[in-house]
Order: C-alpha cells, then sequence, then structure tokens
C-alpha cells in the first residue's frame, strides 16, 4: 500500500514522510535473541506493545500505531520537516526521551541552548525552528552516532548491532 495515497486522512504529509523513513529502516518481522526488544514487526517490538500479535501485524496498523503513540504523543509536529523526520526516525530505535535530547544537545552545539528534557517543549520547538536546518542536521547526527557508540560500549550485543546504528544515525 502507497500510505501517501491511501493514508489514513488525518495523517500530515510530514509524518507520511518521516514514517515511511522509519519503514525501510525497520524492516519487516525479526526476533533476533541479542535484540532486548523482542520480536518486531515494523519496528513494533513486542516487548513495548504487550497487546499486540506482532507475528500477524500489519503495515497499516503499524503506521497507525506510530502516528497516535508516538508522532502525537510525543509531538513531533511541532518540529521543523527535516528535524521531526529524524528525531521521529532516531526516537522509535532509542526511544523517545533518549532521540529528543540527542535533538536538544545538538541545538546546544548550534548555539541555542535549550533544557536537556527529553521533551519536545515551546523552548525546543522554537529553537529548532530559529537553528540553522544545516547545521541542526549535521550536529543530530553526531550525537546520536555518539549516543549508539556509547550504547555499543556498554551492551554485550553492541558490536552486532553497530554498523546499522551508525547508519541509521549518519542518514
Amino acid at each position: 500500500m502507497d500510505i501517501t495515497t491511501d493514508a489514513h486522512d488525518s495523517y500530515s504529509l510530514e509524518f507520511l514522510t518521516a514514517v515511511e523513513r522509519v519503514l525501510a529502516d525497520e524492516g519487516g518481522y525479526s526476533s533476533n535473541p541479542a535484540d532486548s526488544g523482542g520480536a518486531t514487526r515494523f519496528g513494533i517490538s513486542a516487548r513495548s506493545n504487550p497487546g499486540v500479535d506482532i507475528a500477524a501485524l500489519t503495515r497499516d496498523a503499524a503506521i497507525e500505531i506510530y502516528w497516535r503513540e508516538w508522532w502525537r504523543r510525543f509531538g513531533f509536529a511541532r518540529l521543523p520537516g527535516a528535524v521531526a523526520c529524524k528525531t521521529f526516525d532516531l526516537a522509535v530505535n532509542l526511544g523517545a526521551g533518549h532521540a529528543i535530547r540527542c535533538l536538544q544537545r545538538a541545538l546546544r552545539a548550534c548555539d541555542s541552548p535549550v533544557t536537556e528534557d527529553g521533551l519536545i517543549g515551546p523552548a525546543t520547538a522554537v529553537a529548532c525552528g530559529r537553528a540553522d536546518p544545516g547545521a541542526l542536521m549535521a550536529a543530530m547526527r553526531s550525537e546520536a552516532a555518539g549516543h549508539y557508540r556509547l550504547i555499543a560500549s556498554k551492551q554485550k550485543s553492541g558490536p552486532e548491532f553497530i554498523k546499522g546504528w551508525l547508519k541509521r544515525a549518519y542518514a
């Protein structure tokens, strides 16, 4: 299904762009014992969604979960397009709080310091709108890569996943 033409009529263009990227990064079904999320499909994990039959999850149902439980819940729509897409993609992999903290550290690197609280509040949203988009995206990639390297150094399974994580950070 092409979600840009058949999607729920309340999905924003920014969300559709972001969720397409997440679905491309996350792929289909996976049940890697080294993955702390357990079984996943389209990036939706059994651990985080205990009431969802992951094996039977459809792409449309995954998109609806991302819309309701991620995009709207954490306020990604408050961010400019490319920044929203990148932060959302990182949130699916890192967790929303960690991804938003990466964004907030990137804002500090762009001389727009905000409180590093892991929330997309008014100050973070305004700072994103004022930051140079290219510089902010470069700083976000750097912050995400640093966060992934830290995880890899602390987790037994880190070496197995670090190449994919860094590819995602720099995308």
